[in-house]
């Protein structure tokens, strides 16, 4: 990139140009690389004839943007083709290894050259989110005032990681993994170039593409090594690979997941919600994604004890008792035997009867309790230790439950002036159902209304 550091016109060398495809040096994915957008796959939302990018281009502008998406599914490509399609310089920077004193070189060379031959730049930076919030505002006032067109790429949530600045100057598009007939298609590439057909059985090829987890890039380094062991073998050649025989062939593709980012929170509201929702087979698949990346298995559960108090509550009283049980036997056992008290919990959690009353009762009474303030409870129920507390007339006509008729009195125990509120309200489910039945009991007699007929 001479021009960074001169005010010449660009070398022929500085300009990025194609390599043959056929050159054997290379890596496969990089002998791949689309050479146009309309070889892209997997990503027809976005550049189809409808799709905001497409839309874009035919209005001959093109925007800074965010490509928010997992790895291996074009967002490099995509942004190098775009600065071709539209005849811009295209410059790419990764925030790994970059820092402000780069970034001003940059700016420095897009400016020079559009004076220079009125081309504008395209500033791909890779990994932007790893710019701290000082380095991302360095970017506004060349995105403003049109220096660069910037095309940022990341894989972790852009409204986590970018700062609202930069953000209101830049449209964020979601680029997703691809689907099983876009891995296909690049798999057909594949064995177009080499000239040969992969060692796989169609069960073969189908676990290849499950292996490769929606990332384009590995799928094609998995193709590549099974090229080479082809090669390797011989004359003799060898015979094609079924999945268990593939899997000990190649290097399997760890599962995308990050205990600190965003995955993490998506696979564990994912788990929570289908319990909420009774779908206990989704919930089993979201508890194995969760320990298949990784995942603190204490953490899970953690979080299942939650939900046994919050979303099954008293319509099943025993679900607490379930969850710390399943901690404890984990406890005990550690991985990979107590992962089946992790899914045992799962089961129980899922088919249980579901209830947030108490939950929501707490969060009201929570609120009450904030708008009253310092109210004092109502003198008959307060302690009176001393003469003095007597005398003011502390615990005066308190009347012990147990010694009334049904061992309740129905006095009110709500702060004098604050009148009787409704927090709990059971549905009439599970256990809750008989709760239910025993307040509408305590109400009567509340009421005044005679003694009921025991529920």
């Amino acid at each position: 990139m001479n021009d960074l550091f001169g005010s010449g016109p660009p070398t022929p060398s500085a300009v990025p140009g194609p390599v043959p495809a056929d050159d054997p040096s290379r890596p496969l994915p990089d002998r791949l690389r689309p050479r146009d957008l309309a070889e892209v796959v997997g990503q027809d939302h976005l550049l189809g004839p409808d799709g905001p990018l497409r839309r874009m281009l035919e209005s001959g502008r093109l925007g800074s943007v965010v490509f928010w998406g997992p790895p291996g599914c074009g967002k490099t490509t995509i942004a190098r083709l775009l600065a071709d399609h539209v005849d811009l310089w295209f410059e790419p920077l990764s925030a790994v290894f970059s820092g402000v004193s780069d970034l001003r070189k940059v700016f420095q060379a897009a400016r020079e050259r559009r004076g220079r031959e009125g081309r504008g730049t395209l500033l791909f930076v890779d990994e932007i989110h790893r710019f701290n919030r000082a380095q991302q505002d360095g970017f506004l006032p060349y995105v403003e005032d049109g220096t660069v067109v910037l095309v940022g790429a990341t894989t972790e949530n852009p409204s986590f990681e970018l700062n609202g600045a930069l953000l209101s100057r830049m449209r964020v598009l979601v680029l997703r993994r691809l689907d099983d007939a876009a891995l296909d298609r690049l798999l057909t590439r594949a064995e177009t170039l080499t000239g040969q057909g992969l060692p796989l059985t169609e069960e073969g090829r189908t676990a290849l593409r499950a292996m490769a987890d929606g990332d384009g890039r590995f799928l094609l380094t998995l193709a590549e090594a099974l090229v080479a062991l082809r090669e390797a073998a011989g004359d003799g050649g060898m015979a094609p690979l079924d999945p268990d025989a593939l899997a000990r062939a190649v290097q399997r593709r760890a599962p995308a997941y990050d205990k600190d980012r965003e995955e993490h929170y998506n696979l564990i509201s994912a788990l929570h919600k289908s319990l909420r929702g009774s779908d206990t087979d989704a919930a089993l698949y979201w508890l194995a994604r969760m320990l298949d990346g990784g995942e603190d298995p204490a953490y899970i559960l953690r979080r299942l004890t939650r939900f046994a108090v919050e979303d099954v509550g008293l319509a099943d009283p025993g679900a607490v008792g379930q969850a710390i049980a399943c901690w404890e036997t984990y406890d005990r056992l550690g991985s990979p035997e107590g992962d089946l008290a992790l899914a045992q919990l799962v089961v129980y959690l899922g088919t249980a009867p579901k209830s947030n009353g108490a939950y929501t009762a707490f969060k009201a009474a929570l609120k009450a309790a904030r708008r009253t303030g310092s109210l004092m409870p109502p003198s008959h129920i307060l302690n009176a230790p001393t003469k003095l507390m007597k005398d003011l007339g502390y615990g005066a006509g308190y009347q012990y439950d147990h010694d009334a008729p049904d061992g309740f009195s129905g006095q009110d125990y709500f702060p004098e002036g604050m009148a009787r509120q409704r927090f709990y309200d059971p549905p009439d489910r599970g256990f809750e159902r008989e709760i239910r039945k025993r307040l509408a009991y305590w109400d009567k007699l509340r009421a005044g209304r005679g003694r009921p007929d025991d529920p």
